[in-house]
């Protein structure tokens, strides 16, 4: 910051300009450098690489927005795409439901044990995603494991994960799973920020149990609602580990571009068409970020009213 004196009329006239003070970058400047190396250059490059196209004659070579032409023609990425837009409408509903049930269940002061049952809830995101995930496919696993065991003894297959009309329902189980907790804890620290005098006005005012929750809890937990909603949104489209370890258990239903993440993932290391794979990461990159922003939009427009 720069600062001017000058002296007063008809005196001589002193100008003095202080230096810069730099010391506020030294503190950001490691995060900025780091910010830069693993997350500007890598999408910059991955920007630089959609504008091309790898050729058998030629080599590579500049196409412009032709990548992003195919993709808009491309059955398999709208197919994937669609995919992961039914997951999230269903799947996160559904998710951030239960975690703010959970979170008001342990709010409330009529719950015993409320310190156990919360470790037990967050406990699942505390396991890796992975071993999560392989976990619960060799409970899936129709020749082995927990369902195997349940038809065998019910004498019919009558739980069939891994049939096409309920894989997806199948991993929107793992993630709800797993995301649970960790959005309960969202929402159980913001209702923990609710100052008691509101607590004690409705209580004179009469306001039982119910009343108090959709009057005072949920309203006060909004902006927390819109952080986890956004971060859910995110989650979704970035869909991977979970069809991606379930595949070999499932080839035939889970095909190798299932999700967005998953089709550019192998377009990448199958394909080897590193520029038609960056063009997918981009195109999805703009829509998470166009949908998430509405969302944090329209979050904030309530959150005014």
């Amino acid at each position: 910051m720069t600062t001017e004196i000058i002296a007063a009329p008809g005196t001589a006239g002193i100008r003095r300009r202080e230096k810069r003070d730099w010391r506020g970058w030294a503190f950001v400047g490691p995060f900025m450098v780091v910010f830069a190396l693993v997350f500007l250059t890598p999408l910059a490059y991955a920007l630089y690489l959609s504008f091309f196209q790898e050729k058998l004659i030629g080599g590579t070579s500049f196409v412009g927005f032709d990548n992003y032409v195919r993709a808009l023609g491309d059955s398999q990425f709208w197919e994937a795409f669609g995919r992961v837009i039914l997951f999230l409408v269903v799947q996160v509903p559904i998710m951030l439901a239960l975690a703010l049930g959970a979170a008001l269940a342990l709010d409330s002061a009529r719950l015993r044990g409320a310190s156990f049952f919360r470790i037990l809830i967050f406990l699942p995101y505390a396991v890796p995603a992975v071993v999560a995930v392989l976990m619960w496919g060799y409970i899936y696993g129709d020749q082995f494991g927990l369902t195997s065991n349940i038809n065998d003894f019910l004498g019919s297959d009558l739980i069939t994960p891994f049939a096409r009309e309920w894989i997806l329902v199948s991993i929107g189980n793992i993630v709800t799973w797993q995301f649970v907790g960790y959005n309960m804890l969202i929402f159980y620290s913001s209702l923990k920020t609710i100052p008691t005098d509101m607590y004690e006005a409705a209580s004179l005012d009469g306001a039982g149990a119910w009343r108090t929750i959709f009057s005072i809890k949920i309203p006060s937990v909004r902006g927390a609602l819109v952080i986890a909603t956004i971060f859910s949104i995110i989650g979704s489209f970035q869909l991977f580990n979970e069809p991606n370890i379930l595949r070999p258990l499932a080839p035939n239903v889970i095909t190798t571009y299932f999700t967005p993440n998953m089709y550019a993932y192998n377009l990448s290391f199958a394909g080897q068409q590193f520029n038609y794979a960056a063009t997918i990461a981009i195109i999805m990159g703009v829509i998470t970020a166009v949908i998430a922003y509405v969302v944090q939009l329209r979050g904030s427009k309530s959150e005014v009213r």
